[in-house]
């Protein structure tokens, strides 16, 4: 079993208000705190076949440039996700499978680019991208509980997509079992290591209850057995991954603040810091009565982003 990290963007940052605020408030934690951020997703070889865990961000997407506002800034992009596949030895045409743990575009960016993978992500996620056809799997969990874990289903030998509820309706974790470690790839049910030691909720969910439902399942889960975090957005994620560092819930991991922070030049357009979507001035948002030519300072106060529906200062300049 070869586990790797498809590295995408790197020298971002998270602000501890969004990382930790989801129950207490924003305004109970300090927004001058900054944890290191990047995006990475996951391949799994197995010998026999290659399996994807989520696809990162689409290839068009402009970076974001941050300012003092900026709660979440993945940094400067590395590689779109196939050029970084490649750098890894492997092929769009290796790829058998693709386990989605959310839909969100920083994980299902670059789907269309492997046309002959079986997809597979909770229907709740389906519907809401509205992906047809038969190599779209909608998972039913149907091999049951998975120790702790209310729900699951086998992908392949050793490999196990889990029910995960709360960031996202249809959210999942992918639990690799491989040399008596169990390496868990969670999406975004933290942002940041720091909070899963915290025990902190991040303040993007659709479902609170279910996000600290999930939250509590995953500590157990790490607090009984050898598990290595593969977070998404945070170079620990791949950092432990490389070192096979193992969770210990009574030793936080060092916090080492961000040191350089890439930055570019603004383009005009702003792109959602949860999910990816980029407004663009030139097209507008037609769909919600926003005409082309419509500057994002321009828009009304109470419009949310036509994807997640975040609101307006979810938004980073592009």
């Amino acid at each position: 079993m070869i586990i790797k990290a498809v590295k995408l963007y790197e020298n971002g940052f998270l602000t501890q208000p969004l990382v930790m605020g989801g129950e207490e408030g924003e305004d109970h934690f300090d927004p001058t705190v900054r944890y290191r951020s990047s995006l990475q997703n996951f391949l799994i070889d197995t010998g026999k076949e290659v399996i994807l865990v989520d696809t990162g961000m689409p290839k068009e997407t402009p970076d974001a440039v941050p300012d003092e506002q900026t709660k979440v800034y993945l940094g400067a992009r590395i590689k779109d996700y196939v050029s970084a596949l490649a750098d890894l030895g492997y092929t769009p045409q290796q790829v058998t499978k693709i386990l989605v743990t959310h839909k969100h575009a920083d994980h299902t960016g670059e789907l269309r680019s492997f046309p002959n993978a079986k997809i597979y992500m909770a229907p709740e996620e389906a519907d809401d991208l509205k992906l047809q056809g038969e190599n779209i799997v909608r998972v039913t969990y149907k091999d049951g509980s998975y120790y702790n874990f209310k729900a699951h289903e086998k992908i392949a030998d050793n490999v196990y997509f889990i029910e995960a509820k709360g960031h996202t309706k249809g959210n999942s974790i992918i639990i690799v079992e491989d040399g008596g470690l169990f390496y868990m790839m969670h999406g975004d049910v933290t942002y940041s290591d720091e909070a899963l030691y915290a025990n902190k909720l991040s303040i993007v969910y659709e479902d609170k209850d279910a996000a600290r439902d999930t939250l509590n399942q995953v500590r157990t889960f790490v607090s009984e057995h050898p598990t290595v975090y593969c977070s998404t957005h945070t170079p620990l994620g791949y950092e432990n991954l490389e070192a096979r560092r193992v969770v210990n819930l009574n030793e936080p991991p060092e916090v080492i603040p961000p040191e350089h922070i890439a930055v570019k030049q603004a383009t005009g357009k702003y792109v959602c810091s949860v999910c990816g979507y980029c407004y663009d001035p030139e097209k507008g948002d037609p769909e919600h009565g926003i005409a082309p030519g419509t500057r994002f300072e321009d828009l009304p106060d109470d419009w949310k982003c036509p994807r997640c529906r975040q609101p307006k200062n979810a938004f980073n300049k592009a």
